[in-house]
């Protein structure tokens, strides 16, 4: 099982369509529990992350979720991503063959312009959106190595950009 981890910068909205798409992966056994982090909390985001049964964890780094984190492997999402299909087995495949050391895994993001393929490369093995990390990796015990390019594939929601 992973914990998700869900970074709200557009709001309830992009929150509620992230989290209902991680309905099938939690229904899989795949996802136990999630966290949202949030700059600031609001009535609206906190029913929304008690709706869902989450932890709401007040900061925007993903450094700061660990702790309410339950789990050791942590998939780091934005708002308004979502995971598309195929994606449930592609991660549950990677977390139970991979070791810790590996740290980091990738999943693949639609993405249009040159600007943005070189952004992409050179962005190495900090972490992201749409990133399968290891606990150990953001506590800082273990460094990143180059991230596994996974086959499962997440966008954004139109709506939210």
């Amino acid at each position: 099982m992973i914990t998700v981890l869900v970074r709200v910068t557009h709001g309830p909205e992009a929150l509620a369509a992230t989290l209902s798409a991680l309905v099938p992966a939690v229904a899989a056994g795949l996802i136990g529990d999630a966290v949202i982090l949030t700059g600031k909390q609001d009535d609206e985001l906190v029913q929304v992350a008690d709706a869902a049964g989450a932890s709401l964890v007040e900061g925007k780094a993903w450094a700061d979720g660990v702790k309410a984190a339950r789990r050791e492997w942590l998939l780091c999402l934005d708002d308004g991503d979502i995971p598309q299909e195929g994606w449930v087995r592609v991660l549950d495949r990677f977390v139970g063959l991979a070791k810790p050391e590996q740290g980091l895994a990738r999943m693949r993001r639609q993405r249009a312009g040159l600007m943005s393929m070189i952004a992409s490369l050179l962005a190495g093995s900090s972490i992201r959106a749409g990133d399968l990390v290891h606990r150990r990796v953001l506590m800082n015990e273990v460094k990143a190595r180059m991230p596994v390019r996974l086959s499962a594939t997440v966008e954004r929601d139109p709506v939210f950009g």
